[in-house]
């Protein structure tokens, strides 16, 4: 019986122990408003937003070769947004960032070559264009029929990815 109690004293204390640490770990209503209104703050000076996400391509034709469709993308945020990364969602599609002068790319699907890091800047106010290119004929015999592709930028102080997609109907 004396075991019995020793058991439940500990448990008692260490759920009392363990709930201190949470009422201590926890965030003080002042300082969490003063964090969201800077994360705010911070998301309103880098903003890219794009003309269209998704393109169709419709109906095209294996042996015609390679199609191509230009996404563009606006910064409309104070302070300059830098793409860090660009990647696919298959090996059949590459993308390409281009602003003015400057052409990074192309960059393809991780895993299917190296995908390395750029720093595609664009400045507040500032446009970029990226080149999406898909070969039908990159799948062969078995790739005719719907497609469903994305490419991927990923830029700073960003979460989640923008997500550009694309579909076609590949014919041989």
């Amino acid at each position: 019986m004396n075991k019995l109690k020793s058991i439940i004293y500990f448990l008692v204390l260490f759920s009392a122990a363990i709930g201190i640490l949470f009422l201590i770990a926890r965030p003080e209503k002042n300082s969490s408003v003063d964090n969201q209104s800077a994360s705010v703050d911070q998301s309103a000076a880098v903003n890219l937003v794009v003309d269209e996400s998704f393109f169709d391509f419709g109906d095209i034709s294996m042996a015609a070769g390679v199609v191509a469709h230009e996404f563009k993308v606006k910064n409309i945020g104070t302070t300059e947004a830098v793409i860090s990364q660009i990647y696919t969602s298959c090996m059949c599609t590459e993308a390409t960032f281009k602003k003015g002068d400057t052409k990074l790319g192309p960059f393809g699907m991780p895993g299917h070559g190296f995908v390395p890091k750029i720093n595609g800047a664009i400045g507040a106010g500032e446009e970029a264009i990226i080149e999406v290119a898909f070969d039908p004929a990159a799948h062969g015999p078995a790739g005719v029929g719907p497609i469903d592709r994305m490419v991927y930028l990923v830029y700073k102080d960003k979460d989640k990815p923008i997500e550009l997609e694309f579909k076609a109907v590949v014919q041989p």
